[in-house]
């Protein structure tokens, strides 16, 4: 299950710590948190999932609820090849998920 639509609180802390209370199965909001370091990375100033250290090579890193259905976004200025910045996003809800109340990268 994509972790927004069971979420409250959701923010990134220190340009890649995703936290939120997520619902578990009980229905009980619980306190988590995920270091988006350890799933995503930096391929020439593109976010790439099952990379790692994107935040090394960001800067402006920046979190939003997008849209009617509050797609959670995370922007950022990174680095590629030459040191340039570009551009970048990433929509966190395509490979993270809620797994009873923790946050799982699918």
């Amino acid at each position: 299950m994509s972790f927004h639509a069971s979420a409250q609180d959701i923010r990134v802390d220190d340009g890649h710590i995703l936290r939120a209370r997520l619902q578990n199965t009980n229905g009980e909001e619980v306190d988590a948190e995920i270091d988006l370091n350890q799933c995503i990375g930096n391929n020439d100033g593109t976010f790439e999932w099952d990379g790692e250290g994107f935040a090394g090579s960001a800067e402006n890193i920046n979190f939003s609820l997008e849209g009617d259905d509050s797609v959670p976004i995370l922007r950022a200025s990174l680095r590629n090849v030459e040191g340039d910045l570009v551009d970048a996003d990433i929509n966190l809800s395509e490979r993270i998920g809620n797994n009873d109340g923790n946050f799982s990268f699918e």
